[in-house]
């Protein structure tokens, strides 16, 4: 069976590793900022009325918290990495319990077109979520993932490779892109299928969902290929101790240089503030994005750290009024 990988060097973190840092085994990395307030991302309800159909034109991109997103444009609403459940684990350890409800229950939602799933992380592949969704509902994931999830009953699979690109509806293209990462369900299926980011292309847009990353030469590789992108949706959390998580999560400086190579317009911060995965305080995050934006001449609205339920209006570059939000 193929085992997937990175193919660029970086450190590698092992089993006794993991239990070294939950067992506090040893010396243990403090926060940068170990006053940050323990407090989740903030929270507003979504309605069923404003999400109901997508926009007349260009897209809105609303964030429902952690990694989940809604795509709405072009006629159809896309979800990126749903996850509704209560607890991102295979158990419902408290530890891993969400601490902001979502913005709104999946019976809220429209009609989903489909579901685009980086890689297979409880806290990216919710399988309750998805059942909850359809078995029937189109999804594509990164490649070597596909049968698993027709093990699981679901019908309707897709998978791309890295910088493979299919027209998923009329007028709309989805391309897989690169990360840096890992991914399993237990400790027998590691790297078993791989990971990516996803490239949304229609109604004149570049929208661009990074998946789970580390720094690596991935973006300079998206900005070179894919470049501009109108909005980013880029990690900021879940980084710490660095000495394992740099392989496979971005600190906020970090992913402040991803959004310049990548070469995005405008984004918004993800993968914060909704689960305790790490040891940061919760609220570290959005504060050192604004330090690393000012420290790399970001401009104030061009990459933001918002509230769970807010959304974004993009439209493409030459219409007036492009790339407004967030709103809500």
């Amino acid at each position: 069976m193929k085992i997937y990988e990175n193919p660029w060097p970086h450190e590698v973190h092992r089993v006794i590793d993991i239990l070294r840092w939950k067992l506090r085994w040893g010396p243990q990395e403090t926060p940068e900022l170990p006053d940050a307030p323990q407090t989740p991302a903030a929270w507003r309800a979504v309605s069923r009325e404003e999400i109901a159909t997508p926009p007349d034109a260009g897209w809105r991109v609303t964030w429902l918290g952690h990694a989940s997103f809604l795509l709405q444009g072009a006629g159809v609403s896309l979800l990126v990495d749903p996850v509704f459940s209560e607890f991102c684990a295979p158990l419902p350890f408290p530890s891993l319990r969400r601490r902001v409800p979502p913005p709104c229950m999946t019976g809220d939602l429209p009609r989903i077109d489909a579901v685009l799933l980086t890689h297979g992380h409880y806290d990216h592949l919710d399988l309750t979520t998805l059942r909850r969704i359809g078995k029937g509902t189109r999804i594509f994931i990164a490649k070597g993932h596909a049968a698993w999830l027709r093990g699981k009953g679901f019908t309707n699979v897709s998978e791309l490779a890295w910088h493979t690109s299919a027209e998923i509806f009329p007028g709309i293209r989805l391309t897989a892109t690169p990360a840096q990462h890992f991914t399993a369900r237990t400790l027998l299926n590691r790297n078993r299928g791989h990971w990516c980011g996803w490239l949304v292309e229609g109604a004149g847009c570049k929208l661009w969902h990074a998946g789970d990353s580390g720094y690596c030469p991935a973006f300079s590789d998206i900005g070179g290929r894919y470049g501009p992108i109108d909005f980013g949706m880029i990690p900021i959390g879940a980084y710490l101790p660095r000495r394992i998580m740099r392989a496979m999560h971005m600190n906020p400086q970090e992913a402040v240089r991803a959004f310049q190579e990548s070469r995005c317009r405008r984004a918004v911060a993800m993968h914060w503030g909704t689960f305790q995965l790490t040891d940061e305080p919760l609220g570290e995050p959005p504060i050192l994005l604004e330090r690393a934006r000012r420290e790399h001449s970001v401009a104030a609205g061009d990459f933001v750290a918002a509230g769970i339920g807010d959304h974004w209006q993009v439209m493409p570059v030459e219409s007036a009024g492009a790339n407004r939000g967030p709103t809500g």
